[in-house]
């Protein structure tokens, strides 16, 4: 099967790795970039990494799951990609290099399947997620979603 071309995204964080990456994986930052959603994650590789919340129904849902494939510290987070009971799977791979006074922060999300309708979703979402992210590392707030 065909898949959708890779989204890549590329930002520079005034902060050290080691503050961008908590960033990326402490459940107060995730609560505060995801509306209140809890990041549940294990990570080393096969473990989970998922974004739960309450539904619509007041039960617990799981917004997007995925399992951790790599986890490197600092340095490297890849893990799969689904929203919620989608049986279309990517993968993101967040990448930290650190600079003089910034990380570069590489987010690649590929692995699409053709017929996967999160594509759209991602594409107009990792850059609010991103830039969300890199306004609370910087300056521990955030603005609100649209």
């Amino acid at each position: 099967m065909a898949q959708q071309t890779p989204l890549h995204f590329l930002f520079y964080f005034a902060a050290p790795p080691d503050k961008v990456w908590e960033g990326f994986v402490s459940s107060e930052s995730n609560r505060i970039i995801f509306a209140g959603a809890e990041l549940e994650a294990d990570l080393k590789p096969g473990g989970l990494m998922n974004w739960v919340g309450t539904g619509t129904d007041g039960k617990r849902s799981i917004y997007v799951r995925g399992e951790v494939l790599q986890s490197e510290p600092l340095k490297l987070l890849q893990y799969t990609f689904a929203l919620g009971s989608s049986n279309k799977v990517s993968r993101v791979t967040i990448e930290l290099v650190p600079e003089t006074e910034a990380t570069r922060v590489s987010v690649t999300h590929d692995q699409w399947a053709e017929d996967d309708t999160a594509y759209v979703s991602c594409a107009d979402g990792w850059p609010r997620i991103l830039s969300r992210l890199k306004t609370l590392v910087e300056t521990g707030k955030t603005f609100k979603p649209h």
